[in-house]
């Protein structure tokens, strides 16, 4: 098991860190990280990401239920996202949503991030699909997100924002950081020319590199069978 205190930190860290980079705004945004196989701590709803300290997080369990929280403070609204990535990825210990500006404008112009632009997208990302709009703390968005859960660890939501997922919650983060810059590098290609994407060739070397790199996670590449 994880050590709690530690992990609280870490989240806290984390949230300053996407509050800091613009990612969210007021009190927009959820972190988690699953500390044992019934275990979760989570940020809590209301609350700034980048004002937090450990006596914030909350912890529930697989069902949602929660476990302990202190005074004034209860579980992300959207726990159920989260939870619904945890049950059908086992791989998976830490999530991060948030409202990067770049990435979310793709997510509401209904624009995935497919555009093979740069090598270091393709092989950590392979590309970012856009899942179903959802209403926020339903299992609309669970059920939106499902369907990508298998070949990708980040996807954008539609109308929403972005959604990132990993081994650990530092690599959840780093994700995050990585769907951002890509949509940063897509837009202001668009706006000098027309992006010069990579080949489909130059793809499935890229793909390959990955798999010899042995990164972990889910990722387009996985279906390469040359």
């Amino acid at each position: 098991m994880l050590n709690e205190n530690e992990v609280k930190k870490q989240i806290c860290d984390i949230g300053k860190r996407i509050y800091d980079k613009g990612m969210v705004a007021a009190n927009d945004g959820n972190i988690s990280v699953k500390i044992s196989d019934n275990e979760y701590l989570c940020t809590p709803t209301g609350v700034s990401k980048g004002f937090m300290t450990p006596e914030f997080i909350c912890k529930v369990d697989f069902n949602g239920t929660v476990i302990e929280a202190n005074n004034g403070y209860k579980p992300s609204s959207e726990i159920k996202m989260h939870l619904r990535i945890y049950k059908e990825r086992p791989d998976v210990n830490a999530v991060v949503h948030a409202h990067p500006l770049y990435a979310t404008g793709f997510a509401i112009a209904g624009i995935p991030l497919t555009a093979p632009i740069m090598p270091e997208a393709v092989i950590f990302l392979g590309a970012v699909p856009i899942a179903e709009y959802g209403t926020p703390s339903t299992d609309e968005i669970p059920d939106a997100i499902s369907k990508y859960l298998q070949s990708y660890d980040a996807v954008l939501l539609a109308n929403h924002g972005a959604l990132s997922f990993s081994d650990t919650l530092l690599n959840a983060y780093h994700k995050m950081e990585s769907v951002e810059f890509y949509a940063q590098l897509l837009y202001i290609s668009t706006q000098i020319g027309t992006p010069n994407v990579l080949s489909e060739e130059q793809v499935k070397r890229l793909y390959k590199l990955r798999k010899s790199f042995g990164i972990k996670g889910k990722h387009p590449a996985d279906k390469l069978t040359e």
